[in-house]
């Protein structure tokens, strides 16, 4: 047994090209101050309905807490497949399970380090809360070691970036939408929710992420564009950006009209929906188009809030300021949309370090 688990071991170091020598001379040492046996693989009996149960319980805490349908599902989703992929009862599954199970994700399945440390996460709030409420002794997420990977540097748009999405904005309603997204820095969600009725000269009530309201800002430039695009509105939506009353491609209903004209649906009443505002993938969607106009690279409506955040630390507001803005609970996740370059960091220890 012992030999085939080194020899087990040295294989699958193979594509590493290290000394093979070494590593065995260095497997030998630690191997000996262990007894080793196989296994044990008797079968057993999961009960699912237990199992979902419990998940059905943690779901319910995370929405009497006021956690977003897209996080619930988040939960439900991936606890139920992997206690399914694991096979046992909630209770009875051991830190080496969980263990064995995060390798597999990500070394047979090939999932990439953030996808596999979303299901570690959503393991330890399931563990921690089943812990908490006495449905377990002990919390095996305990031993499951926090997994460590290097996150992509997310960067926020360039002054030149801003001018040239600004001068690739074609129609009112597109000026709006981008100088909003630049003033508020609110997310695409917000954005779509907003109504006329809640626009108060230079601010606005914004119905944010995990039903929490909050009040955003509109600088000159976004009062004024939007102003622009509303006075064009001839119809009834209670919504600032509404939904088109045509499923499709708008064009389609635009015989007659010209091209350049075309994209302008949203001054015609007959063409608003009466009630439903724009959905998040069309709002999307038309920001892209307009980077790819503008020949910048990675536009979503996100980067707009990573963008503000950066430009006003650059500028000197406090980041607590810029946390409340953005309508974080936590500076830490401020922290991370933060774009800071060596350039920022010289520029800061010049002024204060003396």
């Amino acid at each position: 047994m012992r030999s085939q688990l080194e020899t087990e071991l040295i294989n699958s170091l193979a594509p590493y090209n290290l000394p093979i020598e070494d590593v065995k001379a260095q497997f030998r040492l630690i191997l000996n101050e262990y007894e080793i046996e196989s296994r044990k693989t008797e079968i057993v009996i999961r009960d699912e309905d237990k199992n979902n149960h419990c998940i059905a319980m943690f779901v319910a805490s995370k929405m009497a807490s006021g956690r977003t349908d897209k996080t619930l599902h988040f939960y439900k989703s991936y606890l139920t497949k992997i206690l399914n992929c694991i096979g046992k009862n909630y209770d009875e599954i051991t830190a080496d399970d969980i263990k064995l199970y995060l390798a597999k994700k990500l070394r047979v399945d090939k999932c990439s380090k953030t996808s596999v440390d979303n299901e570690r996460r959503a393991l330890s709030s399931f563990y921690g809360w089943l812990h908490s409420n006495e449905y377990i002794q002990k919390n095996p997420m305990n031993k499951v070691e926090v997994m460590k990977y290097n996150k992509p540097k997310k960067k926020a748009f360039s002054d030149m970036d801003v001018e040239k999405i600004r001068n690739a904005c074609e129609t009112e309603r597109e000026t709006a939408i981008i100088e909003v997204l630049l003033s508020t820095w609110c997310r695409v969600s917000e954005l779509t929710g907003m109504r006329i009725d809640e626009i108060e000269t230079d601010k606005i009530i914004v119905h944010g992420k995990g039903e929490k309201d909050r009040i955003v800002f509109l600088n000159a430039k976004a009062q004024l564009a939007l102003q622009k695009y509303l006075d064009c509105r001839k119809d009834n939506n209670p919504y600032i950006f509404p939904k088109s009353a045509y499923a499709g491609d708008i064009t389609k209903f635009t015989t007659g009209i010209p091209k350049s004209e075309q994209k302008k649906w949203y001054c015609r009443a007959d063409m608003v929906h009466a009630t439903e505002p724009c959905d998040k993938g069309s709002i999307e969607s038309m920001v892209r188009d307009i980077g790819k106009k503008a020949g910048v690279s990675k536009v979503h409506p996100h980067r707009f809030r990573r963008t503000g955040a950066t430009f006003a630390l650059r500028a000197g507001m406090p980041i607590m300021t810029i946390s409340k803005l953005l309508g974080h609970a936590n500076i830490a996740v401020t922290q991370v949309y933060l774009d800071i370059n060596d350039e920022d960091l010289e520029n800061e220890h010049g002024k204060y370090v003396r």
